[in-house]
């Protein structure tokens, strides 16, 4: 494709920019997710205190699935994050990079702040866009061996639309989902493009290489390109974690028994909080999501730069 793209010159690299680009972000997607997805599999357990692992920690339930469910029993719910996350994964990292030449050309923000911006734009949209893959995912990602209430992906999307309210059912928990998309992604993307600029811009020579699309475009060398993506994926993490946690319990809706005590995002935290307090309840599975977190978006990151590059989009 990089052939077929440059064969043309700049003209014919331009025509396919936006399909070269989706693919760049959902490819990492993909790959990110892939890389960490028994570890999402453990968090969703754990976020929503499952009765078959709530006396559990993070290693011990991750040691107790496999003896339960067999090995594959991690990546129950996968298969409904490999359709979301590609198109997630493709419009986020999309958007990002047309929201962030938006909001320089049109609003004359530039710096660190329009990343900022532009990522917390990014990540919303591509919330909204894939929320009913999420919503799909989670409810398979919490069932347990021989404790069905969905058969599979496509059961799963006839039953919420049949039984939680029609379309609007599939967008339960979108609220708390956008409050910490808007701060994760932005973290994210800001805390990976500072790092990446600053890194560039004093030792060059140290952390950089031409690029393989454009010698005249620096990128960051694959190990640092790791290490940037892994500590923006921390520090993104922090922030928005308790969003994270009432969104997996509003969208678990009635498989859970407090269903009615959840129904907003609201009355969901002071649940959360007034039963579980704020490290066994708001923040249940941090530790997780950093071991899940860090490779995840440092595989993100990295394969998106790789995919850029493969691409021509440099």
């Amino acid at each position: 494709m990089p052939q077929a793209a440059g064969a043309g010159g700049p003209a014919a690299r331009r025509d396919f920019y936006w399909l070269r680009s989706f693919l760049a972000g959902g490819i990492a997607g993909c790959c990110a997710k892939t890389t960490v997805a028994p570890l999402d599999r453990v968090k969703v357990l754990l976020q929503a205190h499952n009765h078959h692992y709530r006396h559990l920690g993070v290693f011990s339930t991750l040691r107790a699935v496999p003896k339960k469910e067999g090995y594959l029993g991690l990546y129950k719910g996968n298969g409904a994050m490999m359709i979301r996350i590609f198109p997630y994964g493709a419009i986020q990292f999309m958007a990002f990079e047309q929201y962030k030449t938006l909001i320089t050309t049109k609003l004359g923000v530039s710096g660190h702040v329009h990343r900022l911006m532009a990522g917390s734009m990014a990540g919303m949209t591509a919330v909204i866009c894939t929320y009913p893959l999420d919503m799909v995912r989670v409810r398979l990602a919490f069932q347990v061996k021989g404790e069905h209430t969905y058969t599979g992906i496509i059961h799963a999307f006839k039953t919420i639309y049949a039984k939680e309210g029609g379309f609007l059912g599939f967008y339960r928990g979108l609220m708390p989902t956008i409050l910490g998309m808007a701060p994760y992604a932005g973290v994210s993307f800001f805390t990976f493009g500072t790092l990446k600029s600053v890194g560039l811009s004093y030792a060059p020579t140290l952390l950089g290489r031409p690029s393989s699309d454009n010698p005249n475009v620096l990128v960051l060398k694959t190990h640092i390109n790791l290490l940037c993506g892994g500590v923006a994926g921390a520090i993104a993490q922090t922030i928005s974690y308790p969003f994270d946690v009432t969104r997996r319990r509003m969208q678990l809706g009635a498989v859970l028994p407090e269903f009615e005590k959840c129904l907003t995002m609201r009355e969901t935290m002071k649940y959360v909080y007034g039963h579980h307090g704020i490290r066994k309840g708001l923040y249940r599975g941090l530790s997780l999501n950093y071991i899940r977190c860090v490779p995840s978006q440092a595989v993100a990151f990295t394969t998106y730069e790789l995919m850029k590059q493969f691409f021509h989009l440099n």
